[in-house]
């Protein structure tokens, strides 16, 4: 048995956002990202603040909409309307979760497909899953970014994504796939899905569950990467995968806090000079 060498997520978040901050300073022009925030959900309140002060380190102009919790949808798809047609910005991010009076597809679906920095919008999905170039979701773009600081070889690998979401799994998949790995993705309704996830050279657990990848689920030499980020009754926060347990079999694996988070955010920054530069040539 072997203990796993930590992919750090810190390390490799600072790398690419330093990159990003000298792609900025090169520009003609100042990229543009607005985010839009209804309601006080404090999680949200966090990683939005923490959003907007790595966009001001990168160089960009970032301003966030709040919005009150009793925003009507029609009121917030107007703000969605006339973000699409200002010309200083390049990218919209709505904060997920909204309200429950708001219907969370109909406003995604209403962000300019070239202005979607979270890669959520229809178009921007099957320009992913046809091969085009188009914005990628920030958490799957962020795992391929560690797997690549990682030297994991992709292409022809054994990948298991563990998860379906139209926001991690389902493209998580179809990023491994265009990078040549073998791809299965497993979930709640899979049968043994211990065994599918020892046949993975690489995993992806993306399922929401604190802990439920125990350490006999992986395979030796393993690369594995937690998405999952729960919190505990004592205030901890843990991944989907049982670390100590996994970290004794696999060669590389990410810690949570610390491995995918920070990825996410840098992935965001990413993706508004990508629009940036698609919009103004």
């Amino acid at each position: 048995m072997t203990t796993a060498s930590i992919i750090d997520g810190k390390e490799v978040a600072a790398g690419l956002r330093a990159r990003i901050a000298e792609r900025v300073a090169a520009l003609p022009f100042t990229p543009g990202l607005r985010v839009v925030r209804v309601g006080e959900d404090p999680a949200s309140g966090v990683y939005v603040r923490n959003k907007d002060r790595a966009a001001k380190q990168a160089g960009l102009h970032s301003a966030t909409l709040q919005l009150p919790e009793d925003t009507t949808e029609a009121a917030l798809l107007a703000v969605v309307r006339q973000l699409n047609d200002d010309p200083a910005v390049d990218a919209i991010l709505v904060q997920l979760p909204l309200p429950r009076h708001i219907r969370a597809e109909t406003v995604l679906e209403t962000i300019d497909p070239a202005k979607d920095v979270d890669g959520f919008h229809a178009v921007n999905a099957g320009r992913l899953a046809t091969g085009q170039r188009g914005l990628v979701p920030c958490t799957p773009k962020g795992v391929m970014h560690l797997l690549a600081a990682a030297g994991t070889t992709i292409a022809g690998a054994r990948a298991v994504v563990l998860g379906r979401s139209n926001i991690v799994g389902k493209p998580m998949a179809a990023l491994l796939l265009a990078a040549d790995a073998t791809v299965t993705v497993v979930h709640s309704r899979t049968r043994d899905l211990a065994s599918e996830c020892r046949r993975a050279e690489i995993l992806v657990a993306a399922v929401g569950r604190p802990e439920m990848v125990k350490g006999d689920w992986i395979a030796e030499g393993a690369t594995v990467i937690d998405v999952g980020i729960n919190r505990l009754p004592n205030g901890g926060l843990v991944g989907d995968v049982d670390f100590a347990g996994a970290s004794q079999r696999a060669a590389a694996i990410t810690p949570v806090p610390g491995g995918v988070g920070p990825m996410t955010i840098a992935c965001l920054i990413e993706n508004t000079v990508d629009a940036a530069v698609a919009r103004r040539g």
